[in-house]
């Protein structure tokens, strides 16, 4: 243990808010936020034009201690193989009135941060975890994305409209994967009653016909692991990898089918929306020298139809080694951006998930793109002109871009801070690595155990991403994240 892990989880809490601070996002909401959302008498009034759909089996799936909870989703069996598949996204703009405080602050910092000591939310609790949150057994507005889905994963039809819902099971990811996967006995509300485990097998059947579908079209089948700070009370006691499992690709496929559908619906009315691309990759040529190192060979101009193919045979001839190609490929895509596509246009698509038109628009208690998306949707449902012109969408995709790469840094900040302050006895040995950064900047590796990225300082001449080294650790500074080391012989 380091000299500093007692102080673990303080520590790197004050890392965390300096680190906010110095990224131009906001730690904490401004009283009058606050109170605000103290103010709120409870959830809004339900309108006559609201469907009631709370006879429904819907069913929340998320992390064991998520509160704000986004979405819901219900299937039911149609003819001939095909599903009625129902998202409901939690009705923020119901709540949230554009230009507020809450708002202000929403707008600001863009997302929900979450860091290894302390999670910074988009909204004040009151309602992210409470009034505009999915909770079991609560009634609550939402936006419901409605779509038919045949046996082969087609999306037929699709449609948007709003409704009254109610969570009847709140899960976690971890125990579904693995009664799903018959690892484990099915977790308490599903082994409450048969219509519940029902609705997981359908969910989980037409999310695979969903994901085989869009891999068929050229998404991108890829396993990166990202690393879960695990404390023992305050004292920072590891870093364990967050892996996927069924049910995370269970509600990703189904929120990417909603997220399509709630573009196509924006279009269809004629309205603009913001959408999330990203563009074909600039480093290609080192992907293709990647694939030529075990064999392969990658057209020279981007395919990720190529790519897939290359993915889905590596995956299945070193498994064990897949999530290092993994993390090697999506460190050479590049990240993702918002852009504003105008009804008739034909702007990017995105390149991992091979759809043309994607919009983010389930997760409106965490990002405001989300929230930007669902006042656009209410405006189309009334028949409203849109509450933004094509100079304020394009000013908000610039700014929310922006933010959330500023929190992507705040969150990586953090890790490496947890990793500096766990790696710090550690100082002078070797670990296995794999190069995961390359350019004039720096050279930076990825050890597995503890999962830690740091930065090679000396001997990385010559390294380039996907190559596997051994390294030397050298020196870790808790405040400033450095975990340096040496390239060994």
């Amino acid at each position: 243990m380091s000299p500093n892990a007692s102080a673990g989880r303080a520590e790197l809490r004050a890392i965390a808010r300096r680190a906010m601070a110095e990224r131009g996002l906001l730690p904490g909401f401004s009283s009058a936020a606050l109170a605000q959302a103290e103010a709120l008498g409870g959830p809004v009034e339900v309108e006559a034009a609201v469907r009631d759909l709370r006879a429904l089996v819907w069913v929340s799936i998320d992390n064991d201690d998520t509160r704000d909870l986004d979405q819901l989703s219900v299937a039911e069996p149609l003819a001939g193989g095909a599903v009625r598949l129902l998202v409901a996204v939690a009705d923020v703009a119901a709540t949230v009135a554009a230009g507020s405080a809450i708002d202000d602050h929403a707008r600001t910092n863009t997302t929900s941060v979450y860091t290894a000591a302390e999670t910074f939310p988009m909204l004040p609790e009151r309602l992210s975890t409470d009034l505009t949150s999915l909770g079991e057994s609560q009634d609550r507005l939402a936006i419901v994305v409605e779509m038919t889905v045949a046996s082969d994963g087609a999306v037929t039809e699709s449609n948007v409209f709003r409704g009254l819902v109610r969570n009847k099971a709140k899960l976690a990811y971890d125990s579904v994967a693995a009664w799903l996967d018959g690892k484990a006995a099915p977790p308490g509300p599903v082994a409450s009653g048969p219509q519940v485990a029902e609705q997981l097998r359908l969910q989980a059947g037409v999310a695979r016909a969903l994901k085989d579908l869009r891999h068929h079209r050229g998404a991108l089948t890829l396993e990166t692991t990202e690393s879960r700070a695990v404390f023992e009370g305050d004292v920072l006691a590891d870093l364990r990898p967050d892996e996927k499992n069924t049910a995370k690709e269970l509600i990703e496929d189904v929120m990417i089918a909603a997220n399509v559908a709630t573009a196509q619906f924006l279009e269809r009315r004629g309205f603009p929306s913001l959408r999330r691309v990203l563009r074909s990759p600039d480093r290609w040529e080192r992907i293709v020298e990647l694939a030529a190192g075990v064999g392969e060979r990658l057209p020279a101009e981007p395919s990720a139809l190529a790519l897939q193919g290359f993915l889905a045979r590596r995956r299945q001839a070193d498994p064990d080694r897949f999530a290092d190609v993994s993390l090697s490929v999506v460190k050479l895509l590049g990240s993702g951006e918002y852009a504003v596509e105008l009804p008739g246009q034909t702007g990017d698509g995105h390149f991992g998930l091979a759809v043309q038109g994607y919009t983010h628009s389930t997760a409106p208690n965490r990002r405001f793109p989300d929230l930007v998306t669902q006042r656009l949707v209410r405006a189309a449902l009334t028949g409203s002109p849109s509450p933004f012109t094509t100079e304020q969408l394009t000013e908000l995709a610039r700014h929310c871009t922006l933010q959330e790469d500023n929190a992507a840094k705040v969150e990586r900040q953090v890790r490496k801070s947890a990793a500096a302050l766990l790696l710090t006895p550690r100082v002078g040995q070797r670990f296995d690595a794999i190069v995961t950064g390359a350019s004039p900047k720096g050279t930076w590796v990825r050890v597995a155990h503890p999962v830690v990225e740091g930065r090679v300082v000396r001997g990385e001449h010559g390294l380039d991403v996907g190559e596997r080294v051994q390294v030397e650790l050298v020196h870790t500074d808790v405040e400033r994240g450095y975990v340096d080391f040496a390239r060994g012989p």
